[in-house]
């Protein structure tokens, strides 16, 4: 049992739309068979809606038991009533494949890189800034994974004379931010996967990105970063490396910022 437990969570630390495809059939057998049997020993029968509102409870449910992380829960949700829904609706057939590509490319590191698209929020953004003034006032950031580059910017407002670097590999949430960011002298957009960026460049390492690749982000931290530069984890531990510094940011998820000094 312990041993299917720790395939079930390197699947899902490695291939999580496998296991939501997974939850989603399990959810739907399930239901499929609650149909057949209610038909055949009672009048009940339930309308598409109804049945598919059932169908994503327990899609999430699975999902959630199966260890993925929580937006993998509402999109489990929400994807076969969604899909009943827009199925009566006088749609063309290219708006759900339109759909299909942002979704795809808004998100095309949580399939290779295994890192979902999470935003900074506003009390991320504050936190950060908090720390930041302790830095000399022409530091180096770079936030690794930085999506449409809002908490990004608005640092580099906030500090005119340090240089931000977001680098980000899902074309749709790129293209965003390479724009927002043309205007701004001191930050910088790179279409650059995490692992090819030269964290010796920065005083400051940021990033927001999930549980699998905290083990050999902070492997390459260690090996590249200088003595006294920081690394800022929102949420997401290094296993078996405690921080130095964690700041609770009190929002609904509860989240934190997790501050590891590098040490020569």
């Amino acid at each position: 049992m312990v041993a299917r437990v720790r395939i079930i969570r390197r699947v899902a630390g490695r291939y999580p739309a496998l296991l939501a495809l997974l939850a989603q059939l399990c959810a739907a057998l399930l239901v499929g068979a609650a149909i057949v049997l209610a038909g055949q020993f009672s009048s009940w029968r339930p309308s598409g809606l109804a049945a598919g509102l059932i169908q994503g409870l327990l899609a999430a449910s699975f999902a959630r038991r199966l260890g993925l992380a929580p937006w993998w829960w509402w999109l489990n949700l929400g994807f076969v009533p969604a899909l009943l829904l827009f199925s009566g609706a006088p749609l063309p057939s290219w708006v759900f494949l339109a759909g299909f590509l942002l979704l795809l490319l808004g998100n095309w590191n949580s399939f290779g890189e295994r890192v979902p698209l999470y935003l900074s929020g506003a009390r991320s953004r504050q936190q950060l800034a908090e720390l930041l003034a302790q830095q000399t006032a022409d530091f180096r950031f770079v936030d690794l994974g930085c999506g449409p580059a809002g908490a990004l910017l608005w640092l580099a407002r906030r500090f005119p004379r340090a240089q931000f670097v977001g680098v980000e590999t899902a074309p749709l949430p790129f293209a965003i931010a390479w724009l927002r960011a043309l205007p701004q002298n001191n930050c910088r957009i790179r279409y650059e996967n995490l692992w090819r960026t030269d964290l010796a460049q920065f005083d400051v390492v940021y990033c927001f990105l999930s549980p699998a690749p905290m083990a050999a982000l902070w492997a390459k931290a260690v090996a590249q970063m200088a003595s006294g530069a920081w690394l800022i984890s929102n949420s997401f531990e290094v296993p078996g490396g405690p921080a130095d510094q964690q700041v609770e940011l009190h929002d609904w998820r509860r989240s934190r910022l997790l501050l590891w000094r590098m040490r020569g």
